[in-house]
């Protein structure tokens, strides 16, 4: 059985960042830390199709398998309602906790408009939808086990904040 802790945001807050430094600094040792973009899914292999909801199924599954008998951070756009509402919850986790991300839009902007163009993530259109999920993150942060804004933080604060609340919940 295993605690899941879910670091939740819009694309360009820094999820993927987060995750990495986690991993490669094996901080939080007895924790898998998975970023959803590398769990080799593809959302726009479901984007538009019958089985769109089904994405933060296989992407959170692959994880947890992933992670074996360790406790699993996983970042992902995903938020708290749909994975209590939508997402299929593989039974060998036991707790989950929620961390809201968020920063600035022009930080959103700025990071989107840099990304490859293969990522699909530079458009205006894209850009504001993005902005708007960002805006949901900020209205409903107290609603969240442990929420940051890391517009002013370096990476590193930011992880230190988050290692923190996570020590806090073992």
């Amino acid at each position: 059985m295993k605690k899941l802790v879910v670091l939740c945001a819009a694309c360009g807050v820094g999820k993927s960042t987060i995750a990495e430094v986690l991993s490669e600094s094996n901080i939080l040792d007895n924790y898998v830390c998975i970023d959803s973009d590398k769990v080799d899914i593809n959302w726009w292999d479901y984007a538009g199709t019958e089985n769109e909801a089904k994405f933060s199924d296989d992407c959170l599954a692959e994880a947890v398998r992933r992670s074996n008998d360790k406790n699993l951070f996983f970042s992902t756009c995903m938020n708290p309602y749909d994975y209590y509402g939508v997402v299929s919850i593989p039974q060998n986790i036991t707790s989950t906790f929620f961390i809201g991300m968020t920063c600035s839009d022009e930080e959103i902007t700025r990071r989107l408009k840099a990304r490859p163009e293969e990522r699909m993530c530079g458009s205006d259109e894209f850009i504001a939808g993005q902005i708007q999920y960002n805006a949901w993150f900020k209205k409903n942060a107290g609603k969240f086990q442990f929420y940051i804004d890391n517009t002013n933080r370096t990476v590193d604060e930011t992880v230190e904040e988050i290692v923190r609340f996570i020590k806090s919940i073992e």
